[in-house]
């Protein structure tokens, strides 16, 4: 009996140990990513500037911890370009997630203050995307294409989706994800709600976002208007300078004719000759006030011409800033 007993007790004990094999197995498929992303954690060495860029940015814990399993880097040499393929030279690459890494390209200039930290949110958002179950994802794509019809009448926004569906076919709602999560301030609640799994406070980056922006956006606000001045001015110029030189001939003509009327005699009176002398002069006078006024408009559209031209330095400036195409060759 203390035998069977023993064999049974065995038995139970080699059935415990399988169902807890079993269990184990499946919670390691379940969690696979998870495990891996914690063991890339453990062996990734992050640096205090790698990290004051999601912090900054307003992100948690688990949005660092993402950052970490991606093993950002910040480059600002040509190895970017290596890293970051470049499909149109029409926009600027900031960064990239690509091979479950992160990608940051180091914008030193500081009116840009903020950009990279964006840049890192909005990156990190990527690796959250990729992690996200199927039903999970599915739910979120429904949630920000209803967002992002609060968007499409905007340019800008409308331009950038044109860009990746040409650039990266299938990843809308993968790049929605991320330019929802760190560019639009007031968002739908359960949409706000999902972000901050990632974000302790998802303002500051939209905040960060809207400083750097703005600036951008302010220029080429200012450069559209001073194009219009430009316009207008110059065309004005052109026709008012065009009415004075053939008014001008007239005059010459008429003034010719009085003169030699006046030689010959040919006036009745000395009233008669006062009186055509007075309106000669006083269209010799318009033509003066007409002559001032267009150098003066002269003077302004130059004016206006070296206030583009600063702008549109300013400009190139900044973007040539963000350029990764610009940077220095990786020192020896």
């Amino acid at each position: 009996m203390p035998e069977q007993k023993y064999n049974r007790l065995g038995l139970v004990l080699n059935l415990v140990v399988s169902a807890a094999l079993i269990i184990s197995a499946v919670l390691i498929v379940l969690n696979r990513q998870r495990i891996i992303d914690q063991i890339t954690v453990w062996q990734f060495s992050s640096t205090a500037t790698l990290d004051s860029l999601v912090v900054r940015a307003g992100m948690n814990d688990n949005g660092l911890f993402l950052y970490h399993a991606s093993q950002p880097t910040l480059d600002g040499s040509q190895n970017f370009n290596d890293s970051c393929a470049r499909v149109e030279n029409t926009v600027s690459i900031l960064g990239c997630y690509t091979n479950n890494k992160i990608y940051i390209y180091d914008v030193t200039d500081k009116e840009l203050d903020g950009i990279r930290e964006v840049t890192a949110a909005h990156e990190t958002l990527h690796a959250a995307y990729d992690r996200l179950p199927i039903a999970d994802r599915e739910k979120i794509n429904a949630l920000l294409e209803k967002e992002y019809v609060k968007l499409q009448n905007d340019a800008g926004y409308a331009d950038r989706m044109a860009f990746y569906e040409r650039t990266e076919p299938g990843e809308r709602n993968n790049e929605l994800h991320s330019v929802i999560g760190t560019e639009v301030d007031d968002i739908d609640s359960e949409l706000e709600d999902y972000y901050q799994q990632y974000f302790s406070d998802r303002q500051k980056t939209v905040t960060l976002y809207e400083k750097y922006n703005s600036i951008f956006k302010d220029l080429k606000d200012r450069a559209n208007e001073l194009a219009s001045q430009l316009d207008a001015l110059g065309k004005s110029i052109a026709q008012r300078t065009k009415e004075y030189n053939s008014d001008a001939e007239v005059l010459n003509n008429d003034i010719i004719a009085f003169n030699k009327k006046a030689n010959s005699g040919d006036f009745a009176s000395q009233a008669e000759f006062a009186a055509a002398r007075s309106v000669l002069e006083q269209r010799v006078s318009a033509l003066e006030e007409m002559r001032a006024d267009i150098n003066l408009d002269i003077a302004k559209h130059g004016a206006l011409l070296t206030e583009y031209n600063s702008n549109a330095a300013e400009s190139d400036k900044l973007y040539n800033s963000i350029d990764s195409t610009l940077a220095p060759a990786p020192s020896v």
